[in-house]
């Protein structure tokens, strides 16, 4: 049986699932994921060199088993369990798993025993005794009590026994932590050891992210019908519109609507982009219209979709003004699918444009030519058309805008507060020339008040907070460590220039288990 070059990554529900995939794909080799249900037909089809099963928010503890997943062994390839998936590997070969009365979520120094072909030469660095050391990132209520028969255990954690354990003669591994993630030191090379050495795969494949190829593919979909895009002027909707526009030219109309929750010079600076490209920008000002409908809202998944509802009722208006628009266009993103994904995973937080907004009109058909993208490769696009780097790398900014940068219901003149102060925060962030080092950086309004004093006079005004992260992915993200007298300086500024602030903190919570994004 001639085995494909390819990686079978079976999905449990991980929230991670599509970053393991990321980190192959940096190796140059071809991987695919599915969900349990379609993994014995891709297993007979693609016939992958190897298997990774994937974490999940489930527990093997309080799961059924009854051998479901035998057909996966009985491929006979390497397979890497990770975390959920290794409780998997060790339950069918009758390990025992139990739910632990200590938690482990977050980082973890791991302690090899011995070395396996996972783990060959790799580490952070060597204790007194020379044992090697790894910084893991764990995200586990069970843990195995009794590994298989024939199952060795490589290395352990304080709260952890099983670490890593595998079956060398088989070729079976299971890791309690992620590789997957940035906070895995090591993770990369892990995986690389199993995905290269052990399941001998060839780093031969390329994702074919040529813009000829993106626009042809949109030339061939489209035709001479007309599209109207969500356009945000942010690098993800700018990148969609400039290879729609090469496809389609003026059929394309990019429609930007001022929902009052944008940053500060929002509208300018999107007018620029649009007259740069010759795009046909429409504007639609609603500002009204969004916080009428955000008044006494509080949930964030409520504050969501009643934009992602809005958004819907307007780009249906300016569809049905053009009678030739047959596409809805969108700059959806992986990490947003990731995030949004409901059907096998536990719904993080819903994205707006994830799947075509809900309530869009059935005539329109949905486009999304960099859906299969992260933030990185759709910058690797943007720099192919000469943008300037401030416009690629330039901070993210959420669909929802201010509306989830308030916490709680939104009011105008709260979004008057924390654009002032997102607005000095990046200013001061441009002028220490550390903008460009942080991936994202923004203010968060909290509606409570604290105690301050101004002159000999006492204050009792509201909170924000600063918020600085760092990543590669926006999947996984550390808060950024920002000098104390930039900290000092900010702080300064915003209590002084922008009425009713008491208190000024920063946030240094990384994601996981936080999300970069407050709601």
């Amino acid at each position: 049986m001639l085995r494909k070059n390819t990686i079978l990554i079976i999905d449990f529900g991980s929230q991670y699932s599509m970053l393991i995939a990321r980190r192959i794909r940096e190796m140059g080799v071809y991987c695919r994921i599915c969900v349990l249900d379609d993994s014995k037909k891709n297993i007979s089809r693609d016939l992958p060199q190897g298997i990774i099963l994937s974490g999940s928010p489930d527990s093997v503890v309080k799961k059924d088993y009854q051998g479901s997943y035998n057909f996966i062994f009985e491929s006979g390839v390497p397979i890497l369990g990770i975390c959920y998936g290794m409780h998997v590997i060790s339950l069918h070969f009758h390990g025992k798993s139990i739910t632990s009365n200590r938690k482990e979520f977050g980082r973890a120094e791991l302690l090899i025993h011995r070395q396996c072909s996972l783990t060959q030469g790799i580490y952070d660095y060597l204790d007194d005794l020379g044992n090697s050391i790894l910084q893991v990132w764990m995200s586990h209520s069970d843990i195995i009590a009794d590994i298989p028969k024939d199952f060795q255990n490589f290395a352990s954690t304080k709260n952890c026994r099983y670490a890593i354990i595998g079956n060398e003669k088989r070729r079976l591994y299971g890791v309690q932590f992620h590789p997957e993630v940035t906070h895995t030191n090591q993770g990369r090379r892990i995986l690389s050891q199993f995905v290269i050495n052990i399941c001998k795969c060839k780093s031969t494949w390329k994702l074919d992210r040529s813009i000829s190829h993106i626009v042809q593919r949109i030339r061939n979909r489209v035709k001479n019908d007309q599209v109207i895009l969500a356009f945000s002027g942010g690098i993800d909707s700018l990148v969609t519109a400039i290879l729609i526009h090469q496809a389609i030219g003026k059929n394309l109309f990019c429609v930007f609507v001022d929902t009052g929750l944008l940053r500060h010079n929002e509208l300018n600076r999107v007018s620029k982009y649009s007259s740069k490209f010759d795009f046909n920008l429409i504007v639609v000002s609603a500002k009204n219209r969004f916080f009428i409908a955000l008044r006494g809202i509080h949930s964030p998944e409520k504050k969501r979709m009643i934009v992602g509802k809005l958004f819907t009722e307007i780009f249906n208006e300016q569809a049905r003004i053009r009678k030739n628009v047959r596409w809805f266009a969108q700059g959806t993103i992986c990490p947003d699918i990731i995030e949004s994904q409901s059907q096998n995973k536990k719904n993080i937080k819903s994205h707006h444009n994830v799947g075509g907004l809900i309530g869009l009109s059935r005539s329109l058909k949905l486009l999304e030519p960099i859906k299969n993208l992260f933030k990185d490769e759709v910058q690797e696009i943007a720099k192919k058309f000469g943008l300037s780097n401030r416009i690629i790398y330039g901070h993210p900014f959420p669909g929802p805008g201010m509306s989830i940068r308030i916490l709680g219901e939104v009011k105008e003149r709260y979004c008057e507060i924390v654009r002032k102060v997102d607005y000095i925060f990046t200013e001061e962030l441009l002028e220490s020339k550390l903008y460009d080092k942080v991936s994202q950086a923004f203010a968060v309004f909290i509606p409570v008040k604290s105690v301050g004093i101004m002159g000999d006079n006492r204050r009792y005004e509201w909170i924000v907070s600063l918020r600085a992260v760092k990543t590669d992915d926006f999947m996984t993200a550390d808060w950024v460590y920002l000098p104390r007298k930039l900290l000092e300086k900010v702080s300064n500024r915003i209590i002084n220039e922008v009425e009713s602030i008491s208190r000024v903190v920063y946030d240094i919570s990384s994601k996981p288990p936080s999300t970069i994004e407050w709601e």
